[in-house]
């Protein structure tokens, strides 16, 4: 039997629902109340609860109360890329409607108008299994959006990677080692993002969704997880990405970013070739590049950029259901 309760941490430590989700068949870094404490302490209205059976910890769910267009909303947690329920290996069809079932009742009991939530991709299973798709969408939950997260399969032979890209790539990678670009792991956050910023302002006329203390917080929270790599000529930075290892499966490329002035040396091609072999090594079975699309419409640029380097198209769901 199913039973579930409101997260309190004096009754279930923060320790122990982030052991569980290090224990899970699908947990992720945006789960662990590590990874949420970064956050303001008011700055969301936390329903999070967990679920025992025969007594034993279940499955969790991060959640928060959120106030959009005169509705209450029952989100999974809006402080996280993505959320839905983390549960081990064994979870059955059974367990998945009633999971969704206590969803539900939680949902009224916080007095929601509607719940939405984005579950992780499936490349985050260790055992892959839809049945909590199936169950959400048989009790009338509906797709908001399906956006699609480019992801590199790192399952390929080291010394044949480079034939894995497409030309245009693989031309820039080798033009990139000729002229002696150096991919290093670095500490060197605030050059990275001058870098960043400039970037997404010139390109898209946003700035990074996280400001350059949260970032660094991120880091010291999560030191071996949260890692920064950059492409280097004459100690110049000209690149660099943020990974965040999600899980024991994928790691996530977080924030892409390279210097204009520097466009000649391709760094981003040979950043992404040392990366794909570096992780394969430590056992990491995806590369995860993110969205392309927002709200459903494509960036085509950017989708075939991602391609070049062998991606495929995945889907990264949000369900809701008004109440």
């Amino acid at each position: 039997m199913l039973e579930y309760f409101q997260f309190d941490d004096k009754i279930l430590s923060h320790e122990e629902w982030d052991n569980f989700v290090d224990d899970s068949d699908n947990g992720t870094m945006f789960s662990k109340r590590r990874f949420l404490s970064y956050h303001a302490k008011n700055k969301f209205k936390d329903k999070s609860f967990y679920v025992t059976k025969d007594g034993k910890l279940h499955s969790i769910f991060t959640a928060a109360l959120i106030e959009k267009d005169g509705k209450k909303i029952l989100s999974s947690h809006p402080g996280a890329s993505y959320g839905g329920f983390v549960y081990k290996s064994d979870l059955s069809f059974k367990d998945a409607h009633e999971l969704v079932d206590i969803l539900l009742e939680h949902a009224k009991s916080v007095k929601a108008d509607r719940i939405q939530l984005t579950i992780a991709p499936m490349i985050y299973q260790t055992k892959y299994s839809d049945y909590l798709d199936f169950a959400l969408v048989r009790n009338g939950f509906q797709y908001l959006k399906r956006e699609v997260s480019s992801v590199v399969q790192l399952d390929f032979d080291p010394e044949q990677l480079l034939n894995t890209f497409r030309a245009e790539a693989r031309t820039a990678t080798k033009k990139a080692l000729k002229k002696g670009v150096e991919i290093v792991e670095t500490e060197r956050f605030d050059e990275y993002y001058e870098i960043l910023q400039k970037n997404l302002k010139l390109r898209h006329g946003v700035n990074p969704a996280h400001t350059l203390d949260e970032l660094k917080k991120l880091k010291s929270l999560f030191p071996s997880k949260i890692r920064l790599w950059g492409a280097f000529h004459n100690n110049t930075m000209l690149a660099g990405v943020c990974n965040f290892s999600v899980n024991k499966n994928v790691v996530l490329a977080f924030y892409i970013s390279h210097d204009e002035t520097y466009q000649e040396y391709r760094p981003v091609n040979l950043l992404f070739y040392e990366i794909m072999k570096r992780y394969q090594t430590e056992g990491f079975r995806f590369l995860d590049f993110g969205i392309f699309t927002v709200a459903m419409e494509p960036n085509w640029g950017l989708g075939r950029f991602k391609e070049n380097f062998g991606a495929r198209g995945i889907f990264r769901d949000t369900f809701y259901k008004d109440l």
